[in-house]
């Protein structure tokens, strides 16, 4: 009677540890599952963040793109300005005084004649003399004053060949023994500044 209570308690042992281990296995079996299902979340989750983090870096990519297009184009309009304002200041210093020289240009023109005047009287007077020293002398310095600024005069002669770029025709007249679009009379001169035309020769042209 002992043997058999002892040998039904020992299956009944088994019993339970066989349905225990079962039971492990089960559990084993879920914790992988759940292990599983995790690492595709895991994986789905690190996905996403990377495409989010591409389009992240693509939308950073593209803003330093159009950052560097704007400092480029912002660079060579500054070089333009630049290049604008060394080129106005440059003509600024150079013809600045253009229209006071335009001013001035009637009154040397008045002493040249005034001077060609008091030469053609050949009088021959110490008063008279001293007057076309002294306006020799003031020519001479309105000349050198004139020069020094960059002030150069036209001053064509009779037989020159006409140019429109220098010269401005007062008349043109049919003249024997003279060349076609030659310079037959000058009636003023004409000058540069800088070599820029301020005032151009008036001249009288054959035809």
């Amino acid at each position: 009677m002992a043997d058999e209570q002892k040998v039904n308690e020992q299956a009944m042992e088994d019993e339970v540890k066989a349905q225990a281990a079962e039971e492990n296995a089960n559990v084993d079996r879920k914790v992988d599952e759940i292990n599983d299902d995790n690492e595709e979340v895991i994986d789905e989750l690190a996905a996403l963040e990377a495409e989010e983090l591409i389009v992240r870096i693509k939308q950073v990519q593209s803003k330093a793109d159009e950052n560097w297009d704007i400092a480029l184009r912002t660079k060579a309009e500054m070089e333009n300005v630049r290049r604008r304002t060394e080129k106005e200041v440059s003509n600024a210093r150079k013809y600045g005084i253009e229209k006071m020289i335009g001013e001035i240009l009637p009154v040397k023109d008045s002493m040249e004649l005034g001077l060609k005047a008091a030469v053609d009287m050949d009088i021959e007077d110490e008063a008279v003399h001293k007057i076309r020293e002294g306006m020799e002398l003031t020519l001479k310095m309105m000349n050198d004053a004139l020069s020094k600024i960059g002030i150069t005069e036209i001053s064509p002669e009779e037989g020159d060949v006409f140019s429109a770029e220098f010269h401005q025709a007062m008349s043109m007249q049919e003249i024997p023994g003279k060349k076609s679009n030659t310079i037959v009379a000058v009636m003023q001169k004409g000058y540069l500044l800088n070599e820029r035309l301020v005032r151009p020769a008036m001249v009288m042209v054959a035809k």
